[in-house]
């Protein structure tokens, strides 16, 4: 075993290194674009494309790295990296929605160049989302499911008087019994005459030709079975021998996966163990450092700034101003300049917090220049993670790159890296204790020196006034004197906060889309596929949601609306979301609203309530569904007692309101958007994602993972290609239908003497409606209204789509078209 774990650490260590690898390759081929603008935008958005492929494959091999590596430093550095290249993905996925006017994109041509699979460009879900809030997550479940036990556990008592009968029930009820005691009789008597013909019939078969005649029947039945099963047989091992088909061996799981399974699994344990060995480590040696090189270290920094005091009084005749915290205090003293070049910097400073208009013109003539010196062309956006991901490079290349770790089996930490961060730690804790005594040192050497005490009085009453003048007004809490457990309580037992249920994205299954890319060319707009839509759930909902860091400076999407007919998995992805990132889940339909906290004080209160709740404990999705129910042109009038609308004013002023620190997401759910008004709709969801009933390839998929799902097997009987052409128009939904009515128990049974055929699950499948041509052309419609249809619109009709929608700050390629 312990072999097999070091094994394991080198093989991790070398992935790490290859992502490392690629991700300096991708870093510096940024850093030269950012100077170079592209003109050609059928170029650039290919540029686009290739960077997030890359930058999806590096995503997926640090995910793997950072979930099995058991050195907890090294854990560290991989997990700044990772967040940073999450947060890169998502960049360059808001860009290319941007650049090409829609949510999905087909890169079939880019994968196909880097020699990939669909699979390779798959958005990895980070296990660490819920492994890291293990203990959290339970503890909430059990607090959940024990007052969800309390509400079960009052129950009505049984009523046990006996209702008395009318004169006509009694009637009733006696020729009910009347009959069928005479049908049983009947039933008995028409038995016995049956027994007695087949009696009678058994004596006239006794002669000896009906007998031969009967076993020569028998015996060719027989020899035709055991044909048929032979050259079954033999045309199995041939499509073997030939690897067409897989063997029974490979349909078990192999001993070898299961070995490493438990590997990853122990893995993990040992995870845990360095880390709380890891903490330890760091509590002694923070403290033996603060004992032992605290005292030095404070003399050396007093005996330092004593020196530039007088430095500076022998330049410039007089004692500088001591650095404010807000600047770096004495951290500025030490950087390399001269004593002139500090007092300069710091006199610039005051005269730019005296005069802010002069510093605001400044700012504003260094952008008009930066605009005129830029060459016209498409560039790409600033972002947020490059600088991160810069120091995760640097971090890799100076440490541990070149790292000697033979000595270092088990991975544990290492001490002397502790000591080196903790000795920074330990400088800048310092440093603010000698910043104010020695501030009371120069205060004093002024008074002996100088005799003026009136600039620094007037200094710090300035100050003072600026401090004051920047707070801000808080918002009133309604329910600042209850607790937080009683506030879930309350949310559960009103049914706005429910349990998730446990499903996976991954069990959102659809295949890739081949022919995107050829449709696009031929100005053929295609349908997404269901790994299409997987992905863009995975890119706005998942990935945010579960990093912090991902969530403050990615781009902010605040609502999401999912459309698609019914039975398309709207309400799957949602739970989905809630599962992957172990969020709270809440829910604010408008039906599940009906005679809940009634009258405006009321639904203030639920909503302060819900959104209190849901940052205390985020991530935390809130589901609205029937959304289009909020936005209604007219309301129905057997709706109008439930009033739908009743979050139509308030839900956009709590979009404003939540932030990168909130990780809040709320998602609505719509089958159907057209009764609802399309522009304000949109407005509340920024994000329109338009689900469509599955394609053929999805399909095939669906079928056999369903019919495995529910206890069925597949074999060469079962032609799923023809089942899955027959089925198209009919939507997830349908296909559990279908499939959990045919495979009963007892069907089941039968399954190792009678296949199953495709044709049993036709005559089902034709009992229910499917997703008509007409009702997904009118989801196409309603979807070229939006904001985002109306510009993908323009963009595809040529050339002047693409002059109406350029990128902000294109003047130069505007004039150039023209």
């Amino acid at each position: 075993m312990p072999l097999s774990i070091s094994m394991s650490n080198r093989t991790y260590s070398e992935i790490w290194a290859d992502a490392q690898g690629g991700l300096n390759s991708l870093l510096t081929q940024e850093l030269a674009e950012q100077v170079h603008p592209e003109r050609d935008r059928v170029v650039f958005f290919q540029c686009l494309v290739t960077l997030y492929v890359r930058y999806v494959k590096i995503f997926r091999q640090l995910e793997e790295a950072y979930d099995q590596i058991v050195h907890p430093q090294k854990r560290r550095v991989i997990r700044a990296v990772l967040d940073g290249v999450m947060g890169r993905v998502l960049e360059l996925k808001n860009e290319m929605v941007e650049k090409e006017f829609s949510e999905y994109h087909y890169m079939d041509d880019v994968i196909q160049d880097l020699k990939l699979t669909p699979t390779d460009i798959e958005i990895p879900i980070p296990r660490y989302f819920r492994n890291e809030r293990n203990q959290v997550l339970q503890d909430r479940e059990k607090m959940l499911s024990n007052t969800l036990k309390l509400m079960e556990g009052v129950e009505k008592p049984l009523s046990l008087e006996v209702h008395p009968l009318n004169f006509e029930e009694a009637v009733k009820l006696i020729q009910v019994s009347e009959r069928a005691r005479q049908g049983r009789l009947r039933a008995k008597f028409m038995r016995e005459i049956q027994q007695d013909g087949e009696r009678q019939r058994r004596a006239k078969d006794r002669d000896l030709a009906a007998i031969n005649h009967a076993a020569v029947h028998i015996q060719k039945v027989w020899k035709g079975y055991q044909q048929r099963k032979k050259t079954k047989k033999d045309r199995e091992e041939e499509m073997i021998f030939l690897g067409m088909a897989l063997g029974s061996a490979h349909s078990q799981t192999c001993s070898s996966i299961l070995a490493a399974r438990a590997n990853e699994a122990c893995r993990r344990q040992r995870q845990n163990q360095h880390e709380e060995d890891f903490q330890k480590s760091i509590i002694a040696i923070t403290d033996q450092l603060r004992e032992v090189e605290g005292p030095d270290m404070k003399e050396t920094m007093k005996d330092q700034i004593r020196q530039w005091f007088i430095e500076c009084h022998n330049t410039t005749g007089s004692f500088p101003d001591y650095p404010d915290e807000e600047d770096g205090g004495s951290a500025l003293i030490f950087s390399d300049k001269t004593p002139q070049q500090l007092i300069e910097e710091l006199e610039e400073k005051e005269e730019d917090s005296k005069n802010p208009k002069v510093k605001d013109e400044k700012k504003d003539k260094a952008k008009k220049n930066e605009e005129e010196e830029e060459e016209p062309g498409l560039k790409m956006l600033p972002s947020a993670f490059l600088t991160d991901l810069d120091i995760g490079r640097k971090t890799f290349s100076s440490i541990w790159q070149n790292r000697n770790e033979s000595k270092n089996f088990s991975q544990r930490h290492e001490a002397e890296l502790i000591k080196e961060e903790k000795r920074k730690e330990l400088e800048a804790e310092v440093r603010l204790q000698v910043d104010e005594l020695m501030r009371q040192e120069l205060a004093n050497w002024k008074l002996a020196v100088d005799k003026d005490k009136g600039k620094a009085k007037g200094k710090t009453k300035k100050k003072k006034g600026s401090k004051i003048g920047k707070k801000k007004k808080k918002d009133k809490d309604l329910t600042a004197d209850r607790s937080i457990q009683s506030l879930y309580q309350e949310l559960i037992e009103q049914g706005l906060l429910k349990q998730a249920k446990a499903i996976n994205l991954e069990d959102y299954l659809g295949d890739y889309s081949y022919l995107g890319t050829t449709l696009r060319q031929t100005d053929i707009e295609p349908m997404p596929s269901l790994s299409d839509v997987r992905q863009v759930i995975a890119l706005y909902a998942v990935l945010p949601l579960g990093s912090q860091e991902v969530h403050e400076k990615a781009p902010l999407v605040k609502a999401i609306l999912l459309a698609g007919p019914a039975g398309v998995g709207k309400k799957m992805l949602v739970h989905a979301i809630c599962q992957e990132t172990g969020s709270t889940f809440f829910d604010l339909s408008p039906l599940n609203l009906a005679g809940k906290y009634p009258g405006k004080s009321g639904l203030q209160m639920m909503l302060h309530m819900v959104f209190k709740v849901a940052r205390l404990m985020q991530p935390s999705v809130v589901w609205i569904g029937d959304a289009e129910k909020m936005f209604y042109k007219k309301v129905p009038k057997e709706e109008k007692e439930l009033d739908p609308k009743r979050l139509k004013k308030d839900l956009p002023k709590i979009l404003k309101s939540i932030k990168g620190e909130d990780r809040i997401l709320i998602v609505g759910t719509t089958q159907e958007p057209f009764n609802a008004d399309i522009k304000s709709l949109c407005k509340v969801y920024s994000k329109v994602v338009l689900i469509p009933r599955p394609d053929y390839a999805s399909r095939y998929v669906m079928w056999k993972q369903l019919i495995m799902k529910y206890g069925g097997t597949v074999t060469n009987m079962l032609d799923l290609s023809s089942l899955a052409k027959i089925s198209d128009g009919y939507t997830q939904g349908h296909m559990v239908q279908v499939v959990q009515s045919v495979l009963t128990d007892r069907r089941i049974q039968q399954l190792s003497k009678r296949p199953l055929m495709a044709s049993e699950f036709v005559k089902p499948l034709a009992k229910t409606d499917p997703v008509f041509q007409d009702e997904e052309e009118a989801f196409k419609n309603w979807y070229a209204k939006t904001p985002q249809g109306k510009k993908r619109a323009k963009a595809a009709s040529g050339k002047d789509g693409e002059e109406e929608a350029p990128l902000k700050g294109d003047k130069a390629a505007k004039k150039g078209k023209k």
